[in-house]
């Protein structure tokens, strides 16, 4: 009998859980938003951000940086007892926002960015990675931001929610920016041949500082300031993602997911522009970030996460291109199915819905047993 390794690397529980929440997310919302679960700490789409940034968004973070900084390092990151204590620590926070315990509920989700930057924070101390100290601030600012959504539902402070879970975005954005652009353009280069993926340091300098820059004006309430920073970050990332030459993956599922994630930061920076001039609805800016590239990025960095760290071939079946094709139809649905026939909009939310759920639900029954059991080749981890 193989034994059970879900506990060896912070990946395998981390994007189980991810993925399984994923999946039941827009089921248990209905059930939330119809008022069958009785008094609950988050409501209606509070909850439904809330739970998609602090909780899916942030269990795929937490898996991934506790595998990859035990790379970077080659120290230990949390495993065993210590790890399954970190799923449960983000478990609790997805059953406190459905009860009536608002401070508990605040308490555990700001603790959980901050046990993982702590978590990270000792390998990399020890091993004196300062190129990576940088995560560890942004995942303190993530339970900043958390604090402040919390803070402010429970009007302990005179702030608006929506600009904690914002600036949250923000640094989630900053987080993929950061990340793609230190793999997509070594994945494309090694997958295919003659792909010449380039980096240009003023254009990298460029794409991330935009991204801080309009986080600053979400958290000052700068929308002017926003529109034409976001419109200068457009062009930026536009720049930085025609440098990998995304039409020569297209043979590639593995690698094109990246790019085609990534081009969502495009289309959401121009939609950010447009929103901050009252143009169009910011929702339509806000599920082109949150399904077009943090959907699409993560499930991405899922899959290929799981295969190289379970010794399988980095080569996506059809499996994964199914998945990778239901969440960007999701995105497309979502931001121009509801800006074309707004008098459709339910009908356009539903199918969004149903191509997302479809797509993590085949990545949970597709990955399971590569999360729950040994490597293939007998390595650890």
């Amino acid at each position: 009998m193989r034994r059970i390794a879900v506990w060896e690397l912070g990946f395998r529980p981390f994007y189980l859980l991810a993925s399984a929440f994923a999946a039941l997310s827009v089921a248990l919302w209905a059930l939330q938003f119809s008022g069958r679960l009785g008094a609950t700490y988050l409501a209606g789409s509070v909850w439904h951000a809330h739970e998609m940034l602090f909780g899916y968004t942030m269990a795929v973070i937490a898996g991934f940086l506790f595998t990859a900084v035990r790379n970077w390092t080659q120290r230990p990151t949390p495993t065993g007892w210590l790890l399954a204590g970190y799923a449960l620590l983000w478990l609790a926070g997805r059953v406190l926002v459905l009860t009536p315990y608002g401070l508990a509920a605040a308490i555990v989700n700001v603790a959980f960015p901050l046990a993982v930057a702590a978590g990270i924070a000792v390998p990399m101390a020890r091993s004196g990675n300062k190129r990576n100290y940088f995560f560890i601030a942004l995942l303190v600012a993530i339970g900043i931001a958390a604090m402040f959504v919390h803070l402010a539902l429970m009007d302990w402070i005179q702030w608006p929610a929506r600009v904690g879970l914002r600036a949250g975005l923000d640094l989630v954005l900053f987080i993929v920016a950061v990340v793609a652009g230190r793999v997509t353009p070594m994945f494309t280069n090694n997958a295919i041949p003659g792909a010449d993926a380039r980096r240009s340091i003023v254009v990298e300098r460029i794409s991330l500082t935009s991204v801080l820059a309009l986080l600053a004006c979400d958290v000052a309430g700068w929308n002017a300031a926003a529109a034409v920073v976001a419109a200068v970050a457009a062009v930026a990332h536009a720049w930085r993602l025609a440098l990998w030459h995304p039409w020569k993956t297209l043979r590639t599922p593995l690698v094109w997911i990246l790019h085609a994630s990534y081009a969502w930061i495009v289309i959401y920076l121009l939609l950010r522009t447009l929103a901050s001039l009252s143009l169009v609805p910011d929702t339509l800016a806000t599920h082109a970030l949150t399904i077009g590239v943090i959907g699409g990025m993560t499930m991405g960095m899922m899959t290929r996460t799981a295969r190289g760290h379970s010794g399988r071939t980095l080569v996506a079946g059809k499996a994964e291109v199914a998945a990778y094709s239901l969440v960007m139809a999701a995105a497309l649905v979502r931001v121009f199915g509801a800006w074309i026939m707004p008098t459709d909009y339910m009908a356009t939310v539903s199918a969004s819905a149903a191509c997302w759920t479809a797509a993590f639900v085949i990545y949970a029954v597709r990955y399971a047993p590569i999360l729950v059991l040994p490597r293939v080749d007998g390595e650890p981890g």
